[in-house]
């Protein structure tokens, strides 16, 4: 080789290796990544000064704009700037699994994934973001491998950004740390600050952070048609993450929870953050059926499953919401556990979990083929438990005096019926978990597979949120401790779900949101129902406790006027709509008694699917789901709609083809109205084939539920 060509070759060298530090320096447009369909389109790069950022587009829209990711810590130099690409690499995956239960019998998990380490000079630190782009949207999080430079750390603020193409109509709650029992409002996000006031109202445990603070999962329509829905996915040891929003630039900027000292995580590498996900379609329907939260989840941890089963029940707890009847055995205002001699204090006369009363629900439960009866307030403490800062509150072992437990278990036993118990902490949680064990062996020694925990108040330890890490870290332990001993669990007050019902299928139900208790403080908006399945049926199910037939409080307790914003009907297809694989006929078995051509389809209804359609969807005013019970030939299929009056029109493609199916058809009458008339429904017969199409009609806060069977 000559000089010449020396040159040339040296000079080659140098151009080749300028362009992979452009590349790997985040100087150049960036890497593109691409959903399995193409449809999505994520691009990452690095901006000015070594800042990480990321965008999407759906289709050629812009979903989220060039966003900032990184996080603030406590202490050091933050990792939100002066980075570095030192490796990239990009993989596909594809499987096909089986939830222990669920809305579908397979579920697809295809994505394409873009793993960039960053290493930031200064600090000679590296991280991981990790993108995985599915049909239906991305997932990405933050990971810390193991290394000297970065053990242990804590976060002041994570701050990844979702920057947003516009002033989407959003349908949001206030953001805050310790509930999400508020009303969803509705409005385009510049209204947020304007509107944030009236929609923060009262709740026993409650701590807002910002005018314009929001929770996910958060909803939203763009003007140009585009379904976008923000949540997270696999929260483990890591604080809950709710979004602040710059209504000036539609920025929204993610807010983790703080603990008592106002830090926002304990880190110890390796480590990751939970998922971030956006879910994005041009049709509504598609969000419902997003499988993106669970498929961001690690498979069950357990090899038997065998003992987690989906369950229908009743229970002692209706008529205790309503003013009916109370939890507590008497009206003392005092009470300590181990001092109060209960056997020498005098009965209520109103205390609902006795012996004999429960025994009711057993015969009802058993008469008409359900699983289970819960019963609350059964154990010693009742009187002084709510607004007291006691750390001892109850020992979740000693019933009360009108409560036999032995008996009990023998009498639903018998019945072949399950009990279900209830464990309230009133949040004082290093109180429960000193008892948990103990709890759960008492269970299982008297027949109980299955507990409803509660988290009512505000926190103990004092000033941690029922969102921290801490508190996170506690809902976990109790669902791992709960399956050693084969118990399911169905938390209330909890943290909202993210999904880890794949990883810990025990985990059967959970609240974390306004379910239908608040029909009797009030009422919950007639459109409730119509956006609860895009927002926090997102993460995983809600035991909603649907079913209330009688829906004037009034007719249980006359000193309390609330009314339930639902007809007959629509209660009917709250069970086909809101999805759990816990459904609770909820009212009163007396209730029932008068209305049993109705309560026919909570008889009939499945509470396990193999598959699942969107026949109708638009968040706010109406969805109707078609569902195929597990196993069997069977559909059901439920309308929920909001105050507007509307027609439904449907078909029945989904039926296999060629065959004939019988359906049952449970609608709101001409005149029914939540408000005026909601107990006008109307019960009709009709042969169904893949063919036949429906139009039905829908009252204002109304709806239908319909059986089809096989023939």
């Amino acid at each position: 080789m000559n000089r010449k060509q020396n040159n040339k070759s040296l000079n080659y060298s140098k151009l080749l290796a300028f362009i992979c530090l452009l590349i790997f320096s985040g100087n150049v447009s960036g890497q593109e990544l691409k959903s399995p369909d193409a449809n999505l389109v994520a691009n990452f790069s690095l901006a000015d000064g070594g800042v990480p950022t990321y965008s999407l587009k759906y289709k050629g829209k812009d979903v989220i704009k060039t966003s900032k990711l990184g996080l603030e810590l406590k202490e050091g130099k933050s990792l939100m700037n002066g980075f570095a690409i030192s490796d990239s690499k990009t993989s596909t995956f594809s499987e096909t699994w089986k939830p222990v239960w669920g809305e579908v019998k397979e579920i697809l998990n295809h994505y394409n994934e873009l793993a960039v380490t960053l290493t930031q000079k200064e600090t000679n630190r590296f991280i991981i973001i990790r993108l995985r782009l599915f049909n239906d949207g991305l997932g990405f999080r933050y990971e810390f491998p193991e290394q000297k430079n970065l053990d242990y750390f804590v976060i002041k603020e994570e701050k990844t950004q979702f920057a947003l193409a516009g002033d989407h109509k959003a349908f949001w709650l206030p953001g805050d740390y310790d509930t999400q029992e508020y009303s969803t409002v509705t409005s385009n996000l510049s209204e947020v600050r304007s509107k944030m006031k009236a929609a923060v109202t009262p709740n026993a445990s409650q701590t807002t952070f910002s005018p314009t603070g929001l929770q996910t999962p958060l909803m939203m329509k763009s003007k140009d048609g585009l379904y976008i829905n923000i949540h997270e996915a696999a929260l483990i040891n890591y604080s809950l993450m709710s979004l602040n929003l710059d209504d000036k630039n539609m920025v929204l900027e993610s807010w983790l929870t703080p603990d008592a000292v106002g830090d926002k995580g304990y880190m110890q590498a390796p480590c990751l953050s939970p998922w971030r996900t956006i879910i994005v379609s041009d049709k509504a329907g598609d969000i419902l059926t997003s499988k993106l939260t669970y498929n961001l989840n690690e498979p069950t941890k357990f090899k038997d499953v065998s003992w987690i089963k989906p369950t229908k029940y009743v229970g002692v707890w209706w008529e205790m919401i309503t003013g009916k009847s109370t939890w507590a055995y008497n009206d003392l205002t005092s009470v300590q556990l181990g001092i109060t001699d209960y056997s020498k204090t005098k009965p209520n006369g109103k205390h609902a979990a006795n012996t004999a009363h429960v025994k009711e629900y057993i015969d009802f439960a058993a008469k008409n083929g359900l699983d289970a009866v819960l019963v609350e307030g059964w154990n010693e403490g009742w009187e002084d438990w709510f607004g007291k800062t006691k750390d001892y509150v109850f020992d979740f072992v000693t019933p009360y005096p009108d409560f036999d437990v032995q008996e009990l278990h023998r009498y639903a036993a018998s019945k072949n019926i399950k009990m279900i118990m209830h464990h309230e902490t009133s949040s004082s949680v290093r109180n429960y978990e000193r008892h948990l064990d103990t709890a759960y062996k008492f269970m299982k020694a008297n027949g109980y597979d299955a507990v409803k925990s509660g988290y009512v108040g505000n926190m103990i330890p004092r000033g941690e949120h029922h969102y921290g890490q801490w508190l996170n870290n506690h809902y976990l332990y109790a669902i791992q401790k709960a399956a050693e001993y084969k118990i399911m669990v169905n938390a209330h007050e909890a943290v909202r779900p993210t999904g880890l019902a794949r990883t810990y299928p025990n985990l059967i139900g959970n609240e974390s949101a306004r379910g239908t208790e608040y029909e009797a403080f009030g009422g919950n908006n007639a459109d409730h129902t119509t956006i609860l399945p895009f927002t926090r049926l997102i993460g995983g199910p809600m035991d909603y406790t649907p079913g209330i037939f009688e829906t004037r409080v009034s007719v249980y307790n006359p000193e309390n006027n609330s009314f339930v914003h639902s007809t007959l009907a629509r209660q009917l297809a709250l069970y086909v709509t809101m999805y759990s694989p816990l459904q609770m006929a909820a009212d009163l078995p007396e209730t029932y008694n008068k209305y049993m051509d109705a309560f026919q389809f909570i008889k009939d209804v499945a509470v396990d699917w193999d598959d699942t359609k969107v026949l109708e969807a638009e968040p706010g005013d109406y969805i109707t789901f078609a569902r195929k019970a597990k196993g069997k030939d069977n559909w059901f299929v439920g309308r929920t709609n909001d105050e507007v009056a509307r027609t439904s029109k449907i078909d029945f493609s989904f039926l296999d083809s060629g065959k004939k199916y019988t359906a049952t058809i449970y609608a709101d009458a001409k005149d029914a109205n939540y408000e005026t008339n909601p107990k006008a429904y109307t019960i009709r017969k009709m042969e169904v084939t893949s063919k036949t199409k429906l139009t039905q009609y829908c009252a204002p806060g109304g709806g239908y539920a319909i059986s089809i069977m096989a023939k």
